[in-house]
């Protein structure tokens, strides 16, 4: 029989606690809110900082290959590749997809309002997946209708400055010589909760800027880049520059957009922060509680000394009797946390203001291995801390205790 393990059992469950029923309590609800807290913070932080990437990869792709040249211009000088090139970029392990695309600045002019946008251009073989997850109203634009130069996307901070909705038509003026415009139907109105991409960019067809900048069949302003695994990013961007000719260049979001993912970076080290406040919240507590323990049961702990147990032994049964105390408290934050998680996932209930955050809701996203290794370093700590207090039974008097009591 292990008796040390039997002893704590019968202390925990079937004791009579007097003063430290109360801190007990206390224990258990610090455990309870500190695995909580850890669980959340890391999900939200890690949804806070997918729903963000996804949004800067769905609209700009993960690598773009541009004219190798400086140039601030929001027009691309055009650019070829030819299917062989293509192909051998293609041929790259962590390569998914290649997209040709081109931009072309223009105004929106609207009953007299005028509104001046970035059309992007896109043809029938690019993924518009990430933009039917952004459409609030309408559709993606359709390549194979007959009107598909003419469809637009348009995002909802634009429709709402120039008053338009899905099905209105407008002009847009393309300022070259001589200007040209082109009259346009709202086929789609999206939002990303971006106002910088919001404000500025309009979706429309790649072939319409091939006209009115008289480009070759194979001209574009660029090309997206889609990866598998966005962590090989930086690795990826330096083997397609090796494989690109010397007047083109491949460069990333991350590198196009630092400023934002900095600030996602720097986000890490909030998990760290709140982790480290509530370990040590909880750690706190656990030793009040042992201690109070400790000392209630001093009389306890003198008979077993002087019946021949070991101070080690006796030691144990602290130690198993606080592993019980973290253990319930991890079981009651991990079922409130998980039910907050899903609650918030199904019904994204806990909104955000989308101009400030990027996103309408709070969003969440955690792994199940995560949690297990939260739960296993909150417990690994907690025993480790709750070692040295422990220490003063070696302390206690035999003597002493038992001529007390």
């Amino acid at each position: 029989m292990n008796f040390p393990y039997f002893l704590a059992k019968r202390i925990t469950l079937s004791g009579q606690r007097t003063f430290s029923k109360l801190i007990v309590r206390v224990t258990i609800g610090a455990l309870t809110l500190a695995i909580m807290a850890i669980i959340m913070a890391v999900a939200i932080l890690n949804g806070f900082k997918q729903e963000i990437t996804e949004k800067q990869r769905g609209f700009f792709g993960d690598i773009i290959i541009l004219k190798n040249e400086r140039s601030d211009s929001y027009v691309n000088t055009p650019i070829s590749l030819s299917n062989e090139q293509i192909n051998v970029l293609e041929k790259h392990s962590n390569v998914v997809n290649i997209y040709p695309f081109a931009t072309k600045a223009g105004i929106m002019n609207v009953k007299g309002e005028v509104e001046g946008v970035l059309l992007k251009g896109i043809d029938k073989d690019y993924d518009q997946e990430f933009l039917s997850k952004t459409i609030l109203e309408g559709e993606t634009i359709d390549f194979n209708a007959e009107d598909a130069e003419s469809q637009l996307l348009i995002s909802s901070l634009t429709a709402n400055r120039l008053h338009l909705k899905v099905g209105d038509s407008f002009i847009m003026y393309f300022i070259q010589e001589p200007v040209r415009k082109r009259k346009f139907v709202v086929k789609g109105i999206f939002t990303t909760n971006s106002e910088e991409l919001d404000k500025i960019y309009v979706i429309g067809s790649l072939s319409l800027i091939r006209r009115l900048n008289n480009l070759g069949e194979k001209e574009v302003g660029g090309y997206e880049v889609r990866v598998k695994d966005f962590s090989q990013l930086a690795l990826t961007t330096e083997s397609l520059n090796e494989e690109l000719p010397i007047e083109l260049f491949a460069t990333n979001v991350i590198e196009q957009m630092p400023d934002i993912f900095n600030w996602l970076n720097m986000l890490d080290m909030n998990d760290n922060i709140i982790f480290v406040l509530m370990v040590i919240v909880a750690v706190i507590n656990m030793i009040s509680a042992l201690l109070i323990s400790i000392l209630e049961r001093s009389s306890m702990i003198g008979i077993l000394k002087a019946l021949g147990m070991q101070n080690g032994k006796i030691r144990t049964i602290f130690l198993y009797n606080s592993l019980y105390l973290i253990g319930f408290g991890l079981i009651l934050g991990n079922v409130l946390a998980i039910i907050i998680y899903f609650f918030q996932k199904h019904t994204q209930f806990f909104k955000l203001d989308p101009s400030i955050y990027y996103v309408s809701f709070v969003p969440m996203d955690i792994s199940w291995l995560t949690v297990v290794w939260l739960n296993l370093a909150l417990v690994s700590i907690a025993l480790l801390t709750l070692f040295i207090p422990s220490m003063l039974i070696s302390r206690i008097s035999p003597i002493k205790t038992i001529q007390f009591k």
